[in-house]
């Protein structure tokens, strides 16, 4: 046994009892040194006497992985390997060939190239399928395997063989440093009213939406508004969160504070230079997947009364990480603070510290929420995420949709559609045609679909009660005649539910001819959001109320 094993342990408990302050140096570091000595000996007892041979490393990861996983889901460990992640998630950045992929099967497909990046240069499209990937073949192999060999040093060059409509072709790809578009679209929806889509908080985002913002000034100098949309949105970087509100709110606002463990480490952000236009009517689009810096941009918006908020609750991430530099060219993302908005709310919704009988994290009450104050003296809250100035319904996909989401359908057949059709309408005209419809049904009707739904599984519940309470002989004959006419219904779900199925359906054929913009593009038109938005900055007079008391 190899006593080398152990020592970083060892390190780690001695630097751990140095920093222990002197203060509270009594039961704490004792507790510190005690429970690391017995992880210590177990590591070594289990290195030694185990059956097999153990991978260290794998094994202290997976022990470091489930102590953090006892704090929260922010806290991670990444081992020198992981770094493309971190700094994916840092700055929309890797080094790789700019492709999306998917699984299916044993089979890796590419889902969808990037405009102007390596693959799509190359001419890979959507549908391609990856037979081998720098020599190795990529039967059999995960998605997360595949991008692995994908992703490399910028300037390498990385040998794929694809296959097309059943015939085989290679590409050599000298891969770039690719850095993922936080505004991956803007334009105007209908004729005066501004939109910029935001995916994420990485670095430039601010500069990016400056740019938008003014290159729509420019466009329409009588711009009656602006959507800024983070529905999505999972946050990011707090400075860019930060210099996108400065945007829009006069130099020296407050914007956000962090408080945390170390006093000397808590901070507050202000704005810090000119404004680009603090008048403009803005409305801020949020769901439950936005989070982190989308909630300090909608929430510093709304406390200041700069901005209305549409859509629904947001998901109510009030915690703030940092990148600590660990051994090894090792590095943990920590949660070191939370966050408080200029009201003086913290929009933390989930109770790490305390946790059901599952070992989930618990809500916090609603007898603990605390009432802030905005600018204008609206009533806001704590606790649960940013709550809308005007709150849509969510929007839930049907089962068939779901269905069709889940085994490729809407992708598939967006294939044979690009490779019959050489070209189509804008995004802005693009429509799902009758014929273009009947042709995705016909093509469904060569297709297993097997779904089941809401309606279906209470009425297998309900039969399987009824039998546990020997009712279902006097009810079985009903029960059959529901059932069938149920399935009878069913097979209508795709005229039922037309208007969603081809929404689903235009979006993905139009990401094959205009990729990720096309896709944000068409889906504008008849959207609820955004329609809702277009209306209150038509409204001069509804957007005022709404920002008022």
């Amino acid at each position: 046994m190899k006593r080398t094993h152990i020592l970083p342990v060892l390190l780690i408990a001695g630097l751990l009892l140095h920093t222990v302050p002197s203060t509270a140096q009594n039961d704490k570091s004792f507790e510190i040194s005690k429970n690391l000595e017995i992880f210590a000996k177990i590591f070594k007892d289990v290195n030694a006497h185990y059956v097999d041979e153990i991978e260290p490393g794998k094994v202290v990861k997976t022990a470091i992985d489930a102590m953090l996983s006892s704090l929260d889901p922010y806290t991670n460990y990444y081992p020198e390997s992981d770094m493309e992640d971190v700094k994916l998630q840092l700055l929309g950045e890797y080094g790789g060939i700019g492709a999306l992929i998917h699984q299916k099967g044993e089979d890796v497909f590419i889902s969808s190239p990037y405009e102007g990046l390596p693959a799509d240069q190359a001419g890979l499209r959507a549908g391609d399928r990856i037979i081998s990937v720098g020599g190795e073949s990529a039967k059999g192999k995960t998605t997360a395997e595949v991008s692995s060999i994908l992703r490399g040093q910028a300037g390498t060059p990385i040998t794929l063989k694809l296959e097309r409509n059943g015939e085989t072709f290679e590409r050599t790809l000298v891969r770039r440093a690719i850095k993922l578009e936080n505004v991956p679209y803007y334009g105007l929806v209908g004729s005066d009213i501004g939109y910029i889509k935001l995916n994420e908080f990485t670095q430039d985002a601010a500069k990016n939406i400056r740019a938008a913002l003014l290159s729509l000034k420019q466009t329409q100098p009588d711009l009656r508004g602006l959507i800024l949309d983070l529905r999505g949105n999972g946050g990011g970087l707090l400075n860019e969160a930060v210099d996108i509100v400065n945007l829009f709110v006069r130099q020296g606002e407050l914007i956000v504070e962090t408080k945390g463990k170390i006093a000397a480490r808590n901070t507050r952000h202000f704005t810090t230079t000119k404004p680009v236009d603090t008048e403009l009517p803005l409305v801020v689009l949020i769901n439950g997947y936005s989070a982190s810096a989308s909630e300090i941009v909608s929430g510093s918006l709304q406390d200041l009364d700069r901005a209305v908020i549409v859509g629904s609750r947001s998901f109510g991430k009030g915690l703030v990480q940092n990148i600590l530099p660990e051994n090894y060219n090792t590095q943990m993302k920590i949660t070191v603070s939370k966050y408080y908005i200029p009201s003086g709310r913290c929009i933390q919704a989930l109770d790490y510290a305390h946790r059901d009988e599952n070992g989930r994290a618990t809500k916090i009450p609603d007898s603990l929420k605390t009432a802030f104050k905005t600018r204008h003296g609206r009533t806001v809250y704590d606790g649960f995420g940013i709550e809308p100035d005007v709150e849509m319904k969510d929007q839930y996909m049907s089962s068939i949709s779901m269905e069709l989401v889940a085994k490729l359908h809407y992708f598939d057949y967006a294939t044979r559609f690009r490779r019959e059709h050489e070209s189509i309408a804008k995004p802005s005209e693009f429509e799902i045609t009758d014929n273009i419809y009947n042709d995705f049904k016909q093509y469904l009707s060569t297709q297993k679909l097997d779904y089941s739904t809401a309606t279906e599984h209470a009425l297998k519940e309900l039969r399987k009660v009824a039998k546990e309470e020997n009712y279902l002989d006097s009810i079985a004959p009903t029960l059959d005649a529901l059932e069938q006419r149920f399935r009878d219904d069913k097979a209508g779900d795709l005229d039922k539910f037309r208007p969603e199925v081809a929404s689903l359906l235009k979006s993905e054929i139009l990401s094959r001819y205009y990729y990720e913009r096309g896709r944000i593009e068409g889906s504008l038109r008849g959207d609820p959001d955004v329609e809702k938005a277009i209306e209150i900055l038509h409204d001069p007079a509804q957007y005022k109320k709404l920002l008022s008391k």
